[in-house]
């Protein structure tokens, strides 16, 4: 059985549903799921795919004092894994969103499916994609 482990920092709380729906659709698929926050990651060397989702913050930027140097700590990791990106944003146009995942390609971490974005509270079509990323992150 594969092992996912959908990690995430939020402020508001919608990010955090983003990832409870992520977790929910790859339960369904069948997958052991871990729903962490990122101060409770370490090591991930025990899962086959990764979830990371983080709003967009400042001037549309990850999360710097918890997120980011968590993600610093376990990139060299990621390449080979199934890795997905989520988040919501409260304005702009999602340039976070693409920023990270053109850092995720620079560090030879390969998508295995496309981002999810919510612009604020996660919606009905956000939170079906989300499931559906966890469907992705679960094969």
């Amino acid at each position: 059985m594969n092992k996912l482990a959908v990690i995430y920092w939020s402020g508001t709380g919608n990010t955090q549903a983003m990832a409870e729906a992520i977790a929910a659709g790859a339960k369904e698929a069948g997958t052991d799921v871990s729903l962490l926050t990122c101060e409770e990651v370490s090591d991930i060397s025990a899962y086959d795919a990764v979830a990371l989702g983080c709003p967009a913050m400042g001037a549309e930027e990850l999360e710097d004092s918890e997120f980011l140097p968590m993600l610093e700590g376990i990139e060299p990791a990621l390449p080979g894994k199934k890795v997905g990106l989520f988040g919501s944003y409260g304005w702009g146009d999602g340039e976070w969103m693409r920023t990270w995942e053109a850092r995720c390609a620079e560090k030879g971490i390969a998508l295995a499916a496309a981002s999810v974005t919510a612009n604020e509270a996660p919606d009905d079509d956000a939170l079906a994609a989300c499931r559906a990323l966890g469907e992705a992150l679960a094969k």
